[in-house]
């Protein structure tokens, strides 16, 4: 059974920092890409970043510059280091993996298994 868990969210001030995990287990994900989407109250989900087995990335242009994907293949862990948060930046952050090989998937049909999120609250 994969599960994807996330963790590191909390409550944080404008202009803080956080730090993301998401922790892959039941299967490993060589070869493919892991994604970090995000839902704000009211809105739909949107794209967040996200990054392949060999390192290539893709980020959402709200979060470019701020926001920084990483992942550790060996403990088949994502993460997401969130600087210079925004009161715009609160949402739920959802991890999420795609079964494809050898894509950078940016839309939320193209990922297969999904974490049951973490909240971030930026306070102004």
């Amino acid at each position: 059974q994969v599960q994807l868990v996330e963790s590191g969210g909390g409550l944080v001030q404008a202009g803080g920092s956080l730090r993301l995990s998401c922790a892959a287990s039941g299967r490993t994900f060589s070869g493919h890409a892991l994604g970090w989407f995000r839902q704000a109250p009211g809105k739909e989900r949107e794209f967040v970043a996200t990054i392949s087995w060999s390192s290539n990335i893709i980020y959402a242009n709200s979060v470019k510059g701020r926001f920084t994907i990483s992942r550790d293949n060996a403990k088949n862990t994502v993460y997401l280091q969130m600087n210079s948060l925004k009161p715009e930046d609160t949402a739920v952050y959802y991890c999420a993996a795609t079964n494809t090989i050898g894509t950078l998937p940016t839309r939320i049909g193209e990922y297969d298994y999904w974490g049951q999120g973490t909240q971030v609250t930026v306070s102004s």
